[in-house]
């Protein structure tokens, strides 16, 4: 080839031209040319080092071949794609770049962008490049062995790139198609990006598929209900809203849901006692939950913080967005970001564009509320929040105010510099919608997705302090919020202190990608998306107050104060009163058998008396004991204390020992019952307690076995009073005290009772040592039994005055007998019988009647039958009365009158009334039974036992000889029982179990095995699942609320209305309700059935409060009466105003009694203060600001009531035509049903307010029941309406349902509505628990701040059924 090649034709030869080289350097200038500094500027640069050129620098010096750019170039255009476009970024003082390639269709015209092409870890390092010409050229030489690997493209680049391609780059590629990623490789991207996309829309189909086909499956499947087979009920023609079409549905206002919220944001906690799953269980739920349609990420996320599936649930039900939750979560017709329209425009135009950053509309109202309508304020509000959530809100908006100031007093503002600058760099992309906002429009973003930052000036000198910023994309709140988040943070440590924007753009083109990919956790940008919890409340922890200590007994003889007391002894025993005290003594049968007592006594820890009645044991034994520990100079290590299992008897035996020895009741003798107490520490020595005090002594003393032992360190003796009776108390009090027996040798414990199968009990305490035995013989004074037979001759009943039936009674004779009688009591003949002792058999004697009757309705009737008889003294005595009232059966009747004592079995044993020579048993008694398995508690009117039938008839012979008249056969006798089923095998067991709890026993079920007759395990399984759901166990640990609760005297759902009383500042009410449900309601209803009569009792109820359930019309009524009686108004007129409303003198004042006993109960606890009282209004108003609530009360007893609760099911809606239009019909009573858990369907008891009910109050769908029973059908009784956030606020566990239907409560209520609502729900009332925690825990604590906000929340939730108003 000639060296110089001859020059083309046409003209002169033109100069070789050069290689293209690629314009990387930017040279800025102000666009003037100048000519002489140009050329000068040249002359310089000729005498400095001359500057490489592009080739140079890329290929070598002696490089003359194509460059990566060019080659990529060439690529393009034979693919027909579009020019490469570099994106380049900076990291320090190195560049790095990657290409983004385009291809447009040319009929269409549509352009499709592929995803950047990402430089892999691997090469990471060869990617960073000290100028940008460099880094493009390595980005352009990787993106070329993506889409042409396969061919030899290597050949044709400098040195450094061939040995790349062959090396590095093939490395990746071969480890990249071992892990399946081959297709990152095609020839042709764009097929390759096309086929990416289908095959994730069919996996998302498929996924979506698949949850349709399990939705399918598990139609109608309720929570512990089993899967059923393929084709059965719920197979593919099943329907999934079968059994939810027709139940109640919840709402919540939007106003309520923000209160809601705002306090589970701050409060909230979540995992208190940091419950750790194991690995294998974590694995199954989170695959579990996220088979539900969740992001795995987010699942995993909340199986860190979470203690269970449960929890879980909860978590990503409040923190997810909602429109990134399940669409099964979400309400029917839901769509987000849909909101009412407002009359304020710009209002709702600000908040608008808040919330399209992705924070929370009610958040953005809020801060934009908050900061007076300024937007830009609202906005620098909630980007400090999102970025610091742990400050107070107060101190944000005061760093914005300072910040603002700072901002006007600076007078360098580079801002409008940068803007400038943006503008020229961005052309298109940017926007300036105002001075102080600008939009950028991000180039290189993932799947074409639009993009656009918007930057706010900040309030503050800028750049010193972050700009605004927020990101609009059709993305997900959450992942929008942590852009934000990480950009800013990103800005904050890097970039603080110089224009940034620029770079921002730059951060952000290059990882929105990865943080669309992997956002982070839900928790750090929860501040922003929902009511997460960011507070650092936590649970208060205190220690369980413990009783007074007690001073253990010293068994030290002839200390001084032994001595004072046997001096004074000696001296009282000359006293002529004593002396005469001592003759009477001496008359019974057990002064005998003192010298044996005490003997028997000294030698055994156990010592079993038995005597008729009327033997002296009760009053005696303790006497003899104390005056044997006087005499031998140990009287101030005595103190003994008996036990009686009725007040009455206490009062009565304390009454008479200290009559016996010559001292006033308070004294040497005392008693302590429950309310009232007359006793002195170091002083009393014979105490006569009711059992369920000594009890609770033993509850209270601390909460484990060392405490339960050292609450009798200070007692001497214990005495069990009439064991016999197996009362429930008796029985748990004997399971703790041979446990106390075995730690504490000293203690010695007598076991009395006149009727006694002793071998039971002696073969009970064997293994704490020789047990003694003592038997007294009873008076000698005769009773005479008649029979039923002898008494319808007596008075001529039935027209048989003068029958003589002979010694043999035939079938017929006693047939017709029985006939006129009737086989329920006979009041007419009571009153027959009364009148023919009076006035034929005693005559002008002296002498009372003791009528047994089984329960307080039969009392009130045979006084009512007796009061025809003039000559009279009738009287009434049961356990409901007040001690003054119970004690005036005891004095002799008023001259010229026959007393006359109406009674339950509370007569039976332990009290003495003198003057009795006679005693009517109708042989009846009223006996509570319970079936664990219906767990069903019935009260029924049955035949005593032979035993009590015995210990009725000991009555007559007290004083003198006297005769006994039973209401029923020889025969009936015969068949009569024994002796009654201990009481522990027929009542439920759930005060038991608590009080168990209550002295730290962990296995409740292994303790009562240890009882005399121990209880069967369903019963007992039953009452600590019963005690888990009304919340005084948790976690088979006793709660702050079982702690109270087992320290009130009360049946245990009584005891947690009283606590919601004084916490929801209704106590008053509560007090009256609880009184109510332990005595029975002040109404007397009528005996007569017609129509009219039972039109006018309902009238009469309902005129003290309509259709708002049983208990408030008691309350009202007990409320109106006791004004009344405040007032000052005559009894005469008082009984006439009880007298016109239906309503028992008798009752309204035993419910008064039990008002003062509950009220003294809550003092002695501290829950209220001992100030309390009506006359002080400062700390009255606090406990009673809500009496007047209806619905808030009905709500408390519905919660105190739970789980003890039927749905109401409305029949379907008739309507008539009006003038107006058509008119919805209430329905008929007969037609509305009831169901509970246990039973299917219950019916309103016939007594009840609601039995004849065609409407409820506002929205009431459930009603709570205190007692069932069980007759021709299952009854409920003392009902009350409530509504169905009172159920969720107070009632079971509440339980989502994955099928997107609602709501589960207590494991069988359903409620339809939207899944989250249920969790809001469920946490508020996690914190309900919280503040009831504390007020058991600090029982003078009154609710305020924090926890009073929660209360009032609760309370309007209740009140307006979750609506605004």
């Amino acid at each position: 080839m000639p060296k110089n090649p001859p020059p083309r034709r046409g003209g002169a030869p033109k100069k070789p031209v050069p290689p293209e080289e690629d314009g990387s350097f930017i040279i800025f200038g102000n666009g003037k040319d100048k000519k002489g500094k140009g050329k000068a500027t040249a002359g310089e640069a000729e005498e400095g080092p001359k500057r490489p050129d592009t080739r140079s620098l890329i290929g070598g010096a002696s490089w003359t071949g194509k460059l990566p750019v060019n080659l990529l170039n060439e690529h393009c255009q034979k693919q027909k794609w579009g020019k490469p476009d570099y994106r380049m970024h900076r990291e320090g003082d190195a560049y790095a770049s990657h290409v983004v390639l385009s291809k447009t269709n040319p009929k269409t015209r549509e352009t499709v962008t592929l995803p950047p092409f990402k430089i892999p870890p691997e090469l990471v390092d060869f990617a960073k490049q000290p100028s940008a010409v460099e880094a493009r050229h390595f980005a352009a030489a990787y993106t070329l062995f993506r889409v042409a690997s396969g061919k030899n493209l290597h050949m044709m680049m400098p040195p450094t790139y061939k040995d790349l391609w062959k090396g590095e780059f093939t490395a990746v590629k071969k480890s990249d198609e071992k892990d399946g990623r081959g297709w990152l490789y095609e020839a042709d991207p764009f097929l390759a990006f096309q086929e990416r996309e289908k095959a994730k829309e069919l996996a998302v189909k498929e996924r979506e598929k698949k949850q349709k086909a399990r939705e399918q499956a598990q139609k109608d499947i309720q929570p512990g209900m089993p899967v059923p087979a393929p084709g059965g009920q719920y197979g593919a023609n099943g329907n999934r809203m079968k059994g939810w079409a027709r139940v109640p549905k919840i709402e919540l206002g939007k106003r309520m849901r923000k209160d809601v919220e705002r306090l589970i944001r701050r409060d909230a906690i979540w995992n208190p006692h940091n419950v750790r799953m194991d690995q294998q269980t974590r694995s199954k739920i989170v695959a579990a939950v996220t088979n539900l349609g969740f992001r795995q990420s987010h699942v995993e996320e909340a199986a860190g913080i979470c203690k269970d599936q449960e929890e879980m649930l909860e978590w990503l039900l409040i923190h997810v967005p909602e429109d990134d939750l399940p669409a099964w979560s979400l309400p029917e017709g839901y769509v987000a970001g849909v909101s009412m329209a407002s009359s304020n425009l710009k209002r709702e135009g600000a908040i608008k564009r808040l919330a399209a950053a992705g924070f929370a509309a009610e958040l953005c109202e809020e801060a934009y509320d908050g900061q007076a309508g300024d937007e830009a304020k609202a906005a620098a509000f909630l980007q400090s929040r999102l970025l610091r959530p742990n400050d107070e809100e107060k101190d944000i908006a005061q760093e914005i105010a300072d910040l603002a100031l700072a901002g006007r007093l600076d007078e360098v503002d580079l801002w409008d510099e940068e803007q400038t600058s943006l503008e020229a760099i961005y052309d298109k992309r940017f926007e300036r919608p105002s001075p102080l906002v600008c939009r950028i429009r991000l180039d290189r973003t993932p799947s074409g997705k639009s993009i656009v930052l918007q930057a706010r000036k900040p309030f503050g000198p800028y750049p010193s302090v972050l700009p605004i910023i927020t990101v609009d994309a059709p993305l997900p709140t959450y992942i929008r919020l942590s852009i934000i988040r990480q950009a800013l943070l990103h800005a904050e440590t890097n970039l603080t202190g110089t224009p940034m924007l620029f770079d921002i753009v730059d951060w952000l083109e290059q990882n929105i990608p990865s943080i669309i990919e992997r956002p982070g956790r839900l928790t750090d940008v929860s501040s922003g998306v929902s009511a997460a919890d960011h507070s650092s409340f936590r649970k208060r922890l205190h220690e369980i107050p413990k009783s007074r200590f007690r001073m253990p007994i010293e068994w030290r003889p002839g200390s001084a104060m032994s001595q004072k007391a046997l001096s004074q002894w000696q001296a009282k025993q000359g006293s002529a009163a004593q002396q005469k005290m001592l003759k009477v003594r001496q008359t019974l049968p057990a002064w005998r058998l003192r010298h044996e007592i005490v003997q028997t006594v000294s030698q055994c820890q156990v010592c079993i008396i038995s005597g008729e009645t009327g033997s002296g044991k009760s009053t005696q034994s303790v006497q003899f004991i104390l005056d044997d520990l006087i005499q031998g100079q140990l009287g101030e290590a005595a103190n003994i204390i008996c036990t009686q299992p009725r007040r009455i008897s206490a009062l009565g035996l304390a009454d008479r020992v200290a009559d016996e020895r010559c001292s006033r009741v308070g004294e040497e003798v005392g008693y302590t019952i429950r309310g009232e107490s007359k006793q002195k520490p170091g002083v009393t020595k014979i105490t006569f307690v009711t059992t369920g005090v000594l009890l609770r002594r033993l509850q209270t003393s601390g909460g484990n076995s060392d405490d339960v032992v050292a609450a009798l360190d200070d007692v001497s003796h214990v005495v069990v009073d009439e064991v016999h009776e197996r009362s429930l108390d008796t029985d748990f009090l004997l399971v703790l005290l041979r446990d106390i027996l075995r730690r504490r040798t000293d203690l010695k414990v007598i076991l009395m009772s006149a009727t006694l199968d002793a071998d039971v009990f002696e073969a009970y305490f064997s293994d704490v040592g020789p047990v003694g035995r003592i038997e007294i013989a009873g008076r000698t004074y005769p009773v005479e039994d008649f029979y039923l037979d002898d008494i319808v001759r007596f008075t001529g009943f039935g027209g048989n005055r003068n029958d003589d039936f002979g010694d043999e009674e035939d079938d017929k004779s006693l047939g017709t007998a029985l006939r006129s009688v009737g086989m329920k009591i006979n009041y007419d003949l009571i009153a027959e019988m009364v009148r023919y002792l009076d006035a034929v058999q005693l005559g002008s004697e002296e002498g009372g009647i003791l009528i047994f009757l089984p329960g307080t309705m039969e009392i009130d009737r045979t006084l009512q039958a007796l009061r025809h008889f003039p000559n009279l003294h009738a009287l009434p005595l049961h356990a409901s009365l007040l001690p003054v009232e119970q004690k005036r059966v005891f004095p002799p009747a008023p001259a010229g009158k026959r007393k006359v004592i109406a009674a339950t079995n509370v007569a039976e044993t332990s009290i003495t009334i003198e003057d009795i020579v006679a005693v009517i048993d109708t042989g009846r008694v009223k006996e509570t039974s319970f079936d664990p398995q219906n767990n069903m508690v019935r009260l029924a009117e049955t035949w005593a036992s032979r035993a009590a039938c015995k210990q009725r008839r000991g009555r007559a012979g007290r004083v003198r000889a006297g005769q006994c008249y039973k209401l029923y056969t020889r025969n009936a006798e015969a068949k009569m029982m024994e002796r009654s089923d201990p009481e522990i095998r027929r009542v439920p067991l759930e005060q038991l179990c608590l009080s168990v709890k209550a002295m730290g026993v962990q296995d409740v079920s292994a303790f009562l095995a240890g009882a005399l007759t121990p209880p069967e395990n369903t019963a007992v399984e039953g009452a600590i699942k019963l005690l888990d759901q009304i919340g005084a166990i948790d976690d088979n640990e006793l709660t702050a609320l079982g702690r109270h609760l087992s320290m009130i005297p009360a049946d245990l759902r009584c005891s947690k209305l009283l606590v919601y009383g004084a916490t929801f500042g209704c106590l008053e009410a509560a007090l009256t309700i609880a009184s109510v449900l332990t005595s029975r309601s002040p109404f007397v209803n009528p005996r007569e059935r017609d129509d009219e009569t039972r039109n006018e009792y309902n009238r009469i109820r309902a005129s003290f409060s309509l259709n708002q359930g049983d208990l408030l019309v008691d309350l009202r009524a007990f409320e109106q009466w006791s004004t009344l009686r405040s007032k000052g108004i005559p009894t005469r007129d008082l009984r006439a105003w009880c007298s016109e409303n239906r309503l028992s003198s008798q009752s309204l004042f035993d419910i008064a009694s039990n008002r003062s006993q509950y009220l003294s109960s809550l003092k002695e606890i501290s829950f209220i203060p001992a100030t309390y009282s009506s006359s002080n209004s400062s700390i009255h108003d606090i406990y009673n600001s809500h009496n007047c609530n209806d619905a808030l009360i009905r709500a408390l007893i519905a919660g105190s009531f739970s789980p003890q609760i039927a749905r109401i099911q409305l029949p379907e809606k008739k309507f008539a035509a009006g003038i107006a239009g058509a008119v919805e019909l209430d329905p008929e009573a007969r037609t509305i049903k009831y169901f509970n858990q246990e039973n299917g369907r219950v019916f309103v008891h016939p007594t009840s307010t609601l039995f004849d009910a065609q409407t409820f109050p506002r929205n009431a769908s459930f009603v709570a029941y205190f007692n069932k029973m069980a007759t021709s059908k299952v009854f409920i009784r003392d009902i009350t309406p409530f509504n169905s956030y009172s159920l969720l606020m107070f009632a079971g566990a509440i339980a989502v349902d994955t099928l997107g239907r609602g709501l589960v409560v207590d494991e069988w209520i359903r409620l339809r509505g939207w899944a989250r609502i249920g969790v809001l729900v469920s946490r508020l009332r996690g914190m309900l628990d919280g503040v009831l925690e504390r007020k058991v825990r600090e029982p003078g604590w009154v609710v305020s701040g924090r926890e009073g906000e929660v209360v009032r929340v609760v309370r309007g939730l209740v009140e307006r059924d979750g609506l605004d108003n």
